[in-house]
């Protein structure tokens, strides 16, 4: 692992789909994302990630499935 791995910082972001992702810290996020309150390097938001979203499918999908 690369010194810059260890020290770049990331947010946790989530769409309105309920899918989580990586961003780094410090950039404007796209559109249609916002912020999970979850910052760490790579290693700690993708073990953050892992914990929370437990299931992958869009909300839209999860939705229409319990209807």
């Amino acid at each position: 692992m690369q010194d810059a791995d260890v020290d770049e910082r990331f947010m946790v972001v989530v769409n309105d789909e309920e899918q989580y992702s990586l961003w780094a810290e410090g950039r404007a996020l796209p559109a249609g994302w916002r912020v999970d309150e979850f910052t760490g390097t790579r290693a700690e938001c993708l073990a953050h990630i892992e914990e929370v979203w437990t299931d992958q499918r869009p909300l839209s999908v999860r939705r229409g499935a319990a209807a």
